[in-house]
């Protein structure tokens, strides 16, 4: 049976019960990717822009504009400056305070969901490794299963366990190397978003404490 001529089915069988918890794995994997890709996309500003309008709505005492702005544009930067902006008036440790409060709500949910990305891409290969033992033991009862009733061990026999030891492994990896490469580039992508945020928290605080 040729790899390349098997379609998902007849390769989900091959492997064995194991394919199934890799398949759910690889779903699940694209779904938390495709999800942070769209949040990702959905509070990308820019963020210059947006804290200029802002700090020059405060600077005329404007501070229902300057609110609106943050109310007005869907992002974490904004969200963080708005709590900023409701404590102006007040001493700085208080301005800062309620910047850090936001931001201790806006970074979990930047980050939701990536350390379950990393999970995924972690346990695939683990189960492909596990389909590898599972087929391996079929392929040992099938010889001892012979060789107990006198009969010769043909390749044609061991066939079906070494396809399960050799695709589970496969697909475990096919699984992993991508989870793991979109882990990597999406805790880049929060990770720029999250010093975004101390830049603007840091120049707006500076800004009203001058």
């Amino acid at each position: 049976m040729d790899l390349y001529r098997m379609n998902m089915w007849q390769v989900l069988l091959a492997g064995g019960p194991i394919m199934w918890p890799i398949l759910l794995c690889s779903i699940f994997a694209l779904a938390i990717a495709i999800e942070k890709f769209w949040h990702l996309q959905k509070i990308k500003i820019d963020t210059r822009e947006f804290l200029s309008a802002v700090l020059d709505n405060v600077k005329r005492h404007q501070i229902k504009e300057a609110l609106q702005i943050c109310d007005n544009t869907s992002s974490p930067i904004a969200r963080i400056l708005k709590a900023g902006i409701l404590k102006y008036d007040r001493p700085r440790p208080q301005i800062k305070e309620a910047i850090e409060d936001a931001s201790l709500y806006e970074i979990p949910q930047l980050e939701r969901n990536l350390p379950v990305l990393a999970t995924l891409a972690h346990i695939s290969p683990l189960l492909g490794l596990l389909g590898t033992v599972t087929g391996m033991v079929r392929v040992f009862q099938v010889i001892q299963a012979r060789a107990s009733a006198m009969q010769p061990v043909t390749p044609q026999a061991l066939s079906g366990g070494i396809w399960e030891a050799l695709l589970t492994t496969v697909a475990g990896l096919v699984v992993a190397i991508p989870a793991f490469v979109l882990y990597n580039y999406l805790v880049s992508r929060v990770n720029n978003v999250i010093v975004e945020m101390e830049k603007a928290a840091t120049e707006f605080v500076n800004f009203l404490t001058e």
